[in-house]
């Protein structure tokens, strides 16, 4: 024992002595890129120095981690100290959704964003006291190796494996799209040529080394993002407050913005264009009441007008615009309804008054009834979400994965502290990001002129008009703040170009957005690969597999598993924070119920946890599939959301149905069905307590 102690420690100190290394050269490396930027170095050349040389760094760590032992390529030969765990958790966590989309949030939603802090947060308390211990003590695998070893059979694990890739597969897709996104502004190419170059990076870790590569990665990774989150915010802080600490000051700057957005409230200008968007609303809203003669007269219309400009001879350029509006028009009435219907809701959004960010559920409506009405569903919402994050974060696979990775139990539950701190690093400073960056826009971009708008504005909106778009539409060449569209997937990586920073930032920034998307990309798809190629095929369909059999299925499993992420990332299906937060409702609804009562209580059985991963699954794909557009599209679901919306909660939100429906089904069944066997309650026992003797465990676990 004393030997392993002492060659834990040995291996500690030596990561501390590489680590610190690494961020050191880190550091010098962007001083050089400062100053060859002050020398000259094109914008382009930085962009590409920052994707190529990141990606490199990482694929040399994935070269030298790889390895065909299934104990290092699944959990990292148990063997990752609790600090540097702490650390690879925090990257495999902090997703593109933390680093690019949650300061994003926050600045659109104001006070109503900070469900999202406070659901991911609070869900590492649950994965504490819960979860992680006791699967470490496990000392398996996967998730699904849990579910198969404690409630017996091939059944509750072929669940696990579907609802382990449902949930890591949606996570994954939010994740490659964020990399497309990044790939696209600093470098230039095409959003989804972006996206397969950044997937060449994901797959060069896992696919070499699993979990043993991805864990190293991931320390790596986390170094960079945090330096590229902090610097950013920290310039802010100083220029705004003279202080290198926002989040201590960053109050000062919110009382600055409640006091211009009561400014901007009553701005002749500012309700000049909410009315011309709320013109449009009305205008697009009667066009869908009109259906399907709306639709005819205007089909007819644009095919008049297109043969007029050509019967006259008018210039190319008029006929091609008159061209593309024939091309451009809904093919069909359901068309015409599903393109209408999303035009309304945009134009009446933009047309809304302007929210609080400091108010807790704002809301505008003059009418004190429908007033708190309407502040009632967003109370209602947010508690909906932080309950969906909570319970999701604690059920996540390729986050409990991490827990298997640890020398020991106690090892873990130091693991979970450390990545609750090195998460609180980053989450503490996002609602400052958030103020920071709004006071910029409100005093710096709103109020200006067009002709004087900053280079970084046409840069995206040349990646995506649905990212940032600042259109005239007064025409009175100021810009007004209900002009401006931008997207909360930017609002972190254009922060140093908004602040006027050097390049060198905005490219750091794009590193360390990329490290974020990365990082869990690599978790991810480690677990889906390793749910196939583990759980279902060398455990359900070829135990005598031979070891080196199994890891190179897993290889394969994950190189056609990326691709496919990859190209539904490319079809950009919804916006990043919308797709993570899909993921935990899955995983909140599917795993929660099992694994706790797994731990927790004896009685629930196999059949009961079985009824509990389908129902609570099910009850919140169903919610999705019916209130979500895109989803609705699929599944060719017709009629209006709220005839499909539950108590006014958001989609988002689904799992607020399903847990609670898991947790009914799980226990009815299990109580209507014979209880566990004695040996899989010592297996509870063995679990829970650790001085509990290991062969029953053994048993199971094969």
């Amino acid at each position: 024992m004393s030997a392993q102690v002492s060659s834990n420690r040995a291996f500690f100190n030596q990561l501390k002595k590489y680590y610190s290394w690494y961020t050191g050269g880190f550091l010098v490396f962007l001083v050089a890129l400062a100053i060859l930027e002050q020398m000259g170095l094109p914008r382009v050349w930085i962009g590409y120095v920052f994707l190529f040389a990141t990606i490199a760094l990482y694929a040399g760590i994935g070269i030298m981690s790889r390895t065909a032992d299934v104990a290092e390529y699944y959990v990292a030969g148990r063997r990752v100290p609790a600090l540097f765990n702490g650390m690879a958790t925090g990257a495999d966590w902090m997703s593109a959704a933390s680093f690019i989309g949650m300061a994003g949030g926050l600045y659109l939603q104001g006070f109503d964003g900070l469900a999202f802090i406070m659901g991911w947060t609070g869900g590492y308390c649950l994965v504490a006291f819960l979860l992680a211990p006791y699967l470490r003590k496990f000392g398996q695998f996967t998730i699904p190796d849990f579910l198969g070893a404690r409630y017996g059979g091939h059944f509750a694990r072929f669940i696990g494996i579907f609802a382990a890739i449902l949930c890591s597969f949606t996570y994954v897709v939010a994740q490659i799209l964020g990399v497309g996104i990044i790939t696209s502004r600093f470098t230039g190419v095409e959003f989804q040529v972006g996206v397969f170059l950044g997937l060449a990076g994901i797959l060069v870790c896992s696919f070499l080394g699993g979990m043993r590569a991805v864990t190293w990665t991931q320390v790596a990774q986390y170094i960079i993002l945090i330096i590229a989150y902090l610097i950013p915010v920290v310039w802010l802080s100083v220029k705004h407050t003279g202080f290198p600490v926002p989040q201590l000051v960053y109050g000062k700057v919110l009382e600055k913005v409640s006091a211009r957005e009561k400014e901007l409230e009553t701005d002749a200008k500012e309700l000049e264009v909410r009315k011309i968007f709320s013109d449009r609303a009305a205008e697009f809203r009667k066009r869908v009441d009109a259906l399907p003669k709306s639709w005819e007269e205007g089909k007819a219309a644009a095919e008049k007008k297109l043969e007029e400009l050509k019967a006259a001879n008018a210039p190319l350029a008029e006929i091609k615009a008159a061209e593309k509006a024939v091309a451009d028009y809904p093919k069909s009435v359901d068309d015409a309804r599903k393109a209408w219907s999303a035009q309304a809701s945009a134009n009446a959004a933009r047309a809304a008054p302007i929210l609080h960010h400091a108010v807790p559920f704002y809301s505008a409506n003059p009418d004190p009834v429908k007033n708190e009405a309407e502040r009632a569903t967003k109370r209602l919402n947010f508690l909906a979400l932080v309950f969906c994050l909570m319970l999701g974060t604690a059920a996540l696979p390729h986050i409990l994965m991490r827990y298997y990775t640890t020398p020991s139990v106690n090892e873990a539950r130091k693991s979970v502290f450390w990545s609750l701190f090195f998460i609180f690093l980053l989450y503490f400073t996002a609602p400052a990001l958030a103020v920071l960056v709004k006071f910029d826009i409100y005093t710096l971009i709103v109020g200006s002129k067009f002709a004087d708008l900053p280079g970084w504005v046409a840069g995206w909106q040349k990646v995506d008009a649905a990212l940032l778009q600042i259109a005239d539409i007064n025409m009175d060449g100021i810009v007004q703040r209900a002009e401006i569209r931008i997207g909360q997937d930017i609002v972190v990586l254009a922060t140093p170009e908004i602040a006027g920073l050097p390049y060198v930032i905005s490219g750091l920034v794009a590193a360390g957005g990329l490290a974020a998307a990365l990082s869990t990309a690599d978790g991810l798809l480690l677990t889906i690969s390793n749910a196939l190629s583990h759980d279902l095929y060398y455990k359900m369909i070829n135990p005598s597999a031979s070891t080196q059999k199994r890891v190179t299925i897993s290889k394969i499993l994950l190189l056609f598993v990326a691709l496919a992420a990859a190209a539904v990332s490319a079809q950009k299906p919804a916006d990043i924070l919308f797709l993570v937060s899909a993921a935990f409702s899955f995983a909140a609804a599917s795993f929660f119920p099992a694994l706790v009562a797994g731990v927790f209580w004896k009685r629930a059985n196999k059949w009961g946890a079985i009824a509990g991963m389908v129902v609570g699954l099910g009850v919140c794909f169903y919610y999705m599939a019916t209130t979500q557009p895109w989803m609705r599209g699929i599944f060719g679901v017709t009629g209006p959301v709220s005839d499909y919306i539950w108590f006014g909660i958001q989609p988002i939100s689904a799992g607020v149905f399903g847990v609670p429906a898991g947790i009914v089904a799980l226990v009815i069944v299990s109580l209507l069905t014979p209880a566990p066997d004695k040996q899989v309650q010592d297996f509870v026992e063995h679990c829970r307590y650790p001085n509990l003797r290991g062969d029953t465990l053994d048993t199971l676990a094969r």
